[in-house]
């Protein structure tokens, strides 16, 4: 509102408190009537100085969460910006897509139709067993002890010469592998967490990892075909994808198979995976680190990958302390024995959500760009 020539400056004040006062029981009176967009709108293009974008984006919010028949004054433009604005404590913003489709899960299930409860639980020290600094690992193998210190002092075979050349290759043995959408406290089997839509489906976390290693400028590839179309034979699948993805792109030093858990306690029981970070949670990160044994046959180079994980592990827990659950040391080779930094990720549990798990793999993907830059030559 401009001062008129000649008017006083306390009575440019007087006049501007009251304007700021009476727009305020407008917006509150037309707000919680129901039937403010349109009052909203105008306000905005009379008094655009007196309440900044506050009044616009409480329009487009209602207009965008009731789907009325304004929805087409609000552009998709307009859309994306307003949930962009819903941004977490420490600066990572919940993508729009990933709140939309909450919406829509919240109008097609609810907790009538609840199956069974879901449990959080952090992993610690408490479920190693064996701990070295900040590093806890789990020891399930039958021939092999652990020692952590020994392995980290082990030799890194990454030798990266240019990390902007493919450098790591993310992929997915069970592509279909997807998470709950609401952290309600329930589950319903009639929602499947099985999808082969990228956006919700283990792409989309091996999205994020591969969003932060390119803002660092380090190469990635990531195979984004489905592997586990049929169950059995998907690691023969991915086997030949990663074979080929690597004759193709010598360069590439990682190669990371990114999962999700399934934690069942009993038929009405389940557990997300979970930590807090800034009070944000976030789904919980396991490496697998396999060796030869028992039936495993043919994985000698086991003791580089383990030096490799446990590395990995420790500057992701030094980042970001608890995102990480203990290393599960097993009798496994999976796919594993394609590089000597190889590693086999779970992203929390299908009982997580989504959105913890695409956190997670931002948070991830951060650890990872420092791992290079800190261990690259």
């Amino acid at each position: 509102m401009k001062k008129k020539k000649g008017q006083s400056a306390g009575t440019f004040g007087i006049v501007r408190l009251f304007s700021l006062f009476l727009l305020t029981a407008v917006l509150t009176c037309v707000l919680c009537s129901g039937g403010g967009r349109r009052t909203i709108k105008a306000l905005k293009l009379s008094y655009p100085e007196l309440y900044g974008e506050t009044a616009r984006e409480l329009f487009l919010l209602e207009t965008v969460r009731d789907g009325t028949e304004e929805q087409e004054m609000v552009t998709e433009n307009e859309k994306a910006a307003l949930k962009e604005k819903e941004v977490l404590k420490n600066g990572y913003t919940t993508p729009s897509d990933i709140i939309l489709m909450q919406e829509q899960f919240r109008k097609s299930f609810s907790s009538a139709e609840s199956k069974g409860t879901v449990l959080q639980r952090q992993y610690n020290a408490e479920n190693a067993t064996d701990v070295f600094g900040s590093i806890c690992l789990r020891n399930t193998t039958q021939s092999h002890s652990a020692d952590i210190e020994s392995s980290l002092n082990g030799t890194l075979y990454l030798d990266i010469k240019d990390k902007a050349l493919p450098t790591v290759l993310v992929f997915h043995t069970h592509t279909t592998e997807s998470y709950e959408m609401l952290d309600e406290g329930w589950f319903t089997p009639s929602y499947s967490t099985r999808s082969t839509d990228p956006a919700r489906n283990m792409v989309r976390v091996g999205d994020a990892i591969c969003e932060e290693l390119e803002k660092n400028n380090i190469g990635v590839i990531h195979d984004t075909q489905i592997h586990d179309s049929r169950y059995t034979g998907a690691y023969d699948r991915s086997r030949a994808s990663v074979e080929a993805i690597l004759k193709k792109y010598p360069s590439i030093r990682i190669t990371l198979d990114v999962h999700r858990d399934a934690i069942y306690l009993d038929e009405k029981t389940r557990v997300k995976a979970i930590f807090e970070i800034n009070g944000i949670k976030a789904a919980q990160i396991m490496i697998i680190a396999g060796c030869q044994d028992g039936k495993v046959k043919s994985f000698d180079g086991w003791e580089k990958n383990l030096t490799f994980d446990l590395r990995l592990q420790k500057t992701a827990e030094e980042m970001f302390p608890g995102l990480m659950r203990p290393v599960l040391f097993c009798s496994r080779k999976y796919n594993m024995d394609v590089t000597p930094c190889s590693a086999l990720l779970e992203f929390g549990s299908d009982s997580n959500t989504l959105a913890e798990a695409v956190y997670s793999g931002h948070l991830f993907g951060q650890a990872l760009s420092r791992f290079i830059e800190e261990n690259g030559r």
